[in-house]
């Protein structure tokens, strides 16, 4: 479990926050996608606003035309029952126009906001996985969860229902002014004055929400991964008997949660008891006013009536615009957050220039190579030659005849691939701490290379600098003459498998585990199993290799996830192969049969083997030895025996607990 806090994510932390313009300005590439979409929705809304406006006036020129008053063109001359059934019948127009087209508008406006939101969240994931993995070292998994649910969602309620929505309801405001100017501009002009301290007061309320609403996504954040942590840990949590304590902890972040999200409530819920209280005045100002106008004979009571219908179109969208605004400062807070992790830097990156060029025109030439391998495999099949007459060749020679679209062809790699050079390489995980320092040594094409020390020597670090899970702080590491950084890094991990001391199963079948999402055959599959001796122990599974495996593989033991590690490996027949505690908790009968895997799979390849267990590396062809992650010995078991530094004591000592 970890309590790291997440530096980067951190309000506290955090940098000055950006101006709304230019957070709103990550957005505008996402609606270009869909700006297509959105026409329709926009052009509705001029039919809308229309009817709506339209409205009032009828309903007060219904009230004229009763009382005998002056009425527009089209109903003079018209007798009463005649001119009724008109302004109902376009009455009814109007609500109709309303009825179809705010359903579809708001249909349409949704399936946008959705689409965005999912680009979005897809592009965000793909960001968060392309950064280093030093950056989750001090990142909890439950504020990028965050990240990746709670506050995508909220961005889209943006698009859903707030930023169309809002500039509906602007629009709706716009033409009802020019309606009410049109009818009566002295009643007009006092409705327009009254929007303007409403409008400041509701924008001074909207800011208080959203610092109130980040400090909410903060502490939802915090929930996530106090939740996170302890369902991953669960196991440690019930055998020290830390439900209690840990329950402790949780209700104490749950009730800073509910008390940041009372601040939200409250400032929303003071926009909207603001709006009533306003929409109360601004018709009685309206009757007011009217009554005067109406003694002075300047003003009909129907026009009168339609004014107090037109204060609750004012004010009815102002208050939309007011729940919508809420909707917006909540997005923009999501924007804020988001914001911050997708400027997350990516530490490490693909060369570019021309290298980049030579390598896209490789995996071009590779995938012409990879659709001819197939159609020579259909056509094999089209001729009665099975893919199981494949079977008997080792796994490195299927590959080559069936189907890998991921690894380089033979032709573009050296004759002796995997040689290794660390060229005074030092490593810093924090500033100016190095966890190892000055290491110069070179492991040859094909050579067993072991990595031993006392714990917190380096040993795992070594193997993260050369598979680039980190960036070097000083120094090179060279592949085959090659500075790691100038290769990409996809056909850097092609050409190494490592195997960890607890594999990491998916959930999926186990073909799925073993492929790991490339496009091998299910014979190069059941090829690598027998390879590494897990064969049988699939075939025993209720549907083979299409058994699904439960999180993490729950379903299985540790040995059984750890031969399909090698499975794994040995599929994707690397150059270097990385053992780090590979064997550490294994029984003895599910380590014989690794071993035995590991002859067959060791042969023609380099190999660094990491094991605390000294006794598993006396055949290798040379031991690294280090101590506070500096190279103080090197060379065979026997070599340093007769040294009698600190290999020969650490081998001693082990020797003696056994």
């Amino acid at each position: 479990m970890t309590s790291a806090s997440d530096s980067s994510l951190n309000p506290r932390d955090r940098p000055k926050r950006a101006n709304d313009w230019r957070l709103l300005s990550r957005l505008i590439p996402y609606i270009n996608q869909n700006k297509r979409l959105l026409i329709l929705p926009l052009a509705l809304l001029l039919p809308l606003s229309i009817a709506n406006a339209l409205q009032p006036i009828l309903i007060g020129q219904a009230i004229s035309l009763i009382r005998q008053e002056p009425t527009v063109w089209f109903l003079q001359d018209k007798t009463l029952q005649t001119g009724l059934h008109l302004l109902v019948l376009l009455l009814l127009v109007t609500v109709a126009i309303r009825l179809l087209l705010d359903g579809w508008q708001s249909y349409l406006v949704q399936r946008v906001g959705q689409r965005i939101t999912a680009s979005i969240r897809s592009d965000l994931f793909e960001h968060v996985t392309s950064l280093a993995v030093r950056f989750f070292d001090r990142t909890p998994v439950g504020r990028l969860i965050t990240r990746l649910t709670s506050d995508v969602d909220a961005l889209g309620d943006v698009f859903s229902t707030g930023a169309v929505g809002i500039f509906s309801d602007l629009f709706s405001i716009l033409v009802v002014t020019v309606f009410m100017f049109m009818l009566q501009w002295r009643l007009a002009l006092m409705l327009v004055l009254m929007l303007i301290p409403i409008t400041g007061l509701i924008i001074y309320f909207q800011q208080q929400y959203r610092k109130a609403n980040y400090r909410a996504r903060e502490e939802l954040s915090q929930l996530n991964s106090t939740l996170q942590e302890n369902i991953s840990g669960i196991a440690v949590v019930q055998l020290f008997r830390r439900e209690s304590f840990n329950a402790e902890l949780f209700r104490t972040t749950n009730q800073r949660y509910i008390k940041a999200v009372d601040q939200t409530i409250f400032h929303d819920s003071a926009v909207s008891a603001t709006l009533e209280w306003i929409a109360l005045v601004a018709i009685g100002g309206v009757l007011w006013l009217g009554g005067i106008l109406v003694l002075d004979e300047t003003l009909t009571f129907g026009d009168l009536a339609s004014f107090i219908l037109f204060a609750q179109k004012l004010f009815d969208p102002l208050r939309q615009f007011a729940d919508k605004f809420t909707a917006i400062q909540a997005g923009f807070t999501a924007i804020e957050r988001i914001n911050d992790l997708l400027s997350e830097p990516v530490e490490i990156r693909d060369p570019e220039g021309e290298r980049g060029r030579e390598g896209a025109r490789e995996q071009g030439s590779q995938k012409s190579e990879v659709r001819s391998q197939k159609s020579e495999v259909r056509s094999r099949e089209s001729r009665g030659i099975q893919l199981s007459d494949f079977r008997r060749q080792p796994v490195r020679d299927l590959k080559s005849k069936i189907q890998n679209p991921q690894a380089p062809s033979p032709s573009i790699r050296p004759p002796q691939a995997g040689a290794i050079h660390f060229n005074h390489v030092w490593l810093a995980y924090k500033t100016d701490d190095y966890v190892l320092q000055d290491l110069n040594f070179t492991i040859r094409a094909g050579e067993k290379v072991a990595i031993v020390g006392p714990t917190g020597a380096g040993k795992s670090s070594i193997i993260r600098l050369l598979s680039r899970l980190y960036e070097v702080s000083r120094g090179e590491v060279l592949l085959d003459g090659i500075d790691i950084r100038n290769l990409p890094q996809a056909e850097l991990r092609r050409r190494m498998a490592m195997i960890l001391q607890d594999g990491f199963l998916f959930a999926g079948d186990v073909k799925s585990n073993i492929s790991l999402g490339e496009d091998y055959p299910l014979e190069a599959i059941q090829a690598a199993a027998e390879q590494t001796n897990i064969a049988p122990f699939i075939e025993q599974l209720p549907e083979g290799y299409e058994t699904v495996l439960r999180q993490r593989g729950a379903n299985l033991s540790g040995g059984q996830k750890q031969l399909l590690a090698f499975a794994r490996a040995t599929i994707r027949n690397p150059d270097i192969l990385i053992l780090d505690e590979a064997t550490a908790n294994l029984d003895v009968g599910t380590e014989a049969l690794i071993q035995e895997a590991l002859e067959r799979l060791l042969v023609n390849r380099t190999a660094i083997i990491i094991a605390h267990r000294l006794s598993t590396i006396r055949n290798v062809d040379r031991i690294l030895v280090l101590k506070q992650g500096r190279l103080v010995e090197q060379g065979s078991h026997e070599e340093l025996i007769r040294l009698g530094g600190l290999y020969s004591s650490l081998y001693r000592l082990q020797m003696l607990g056994a």
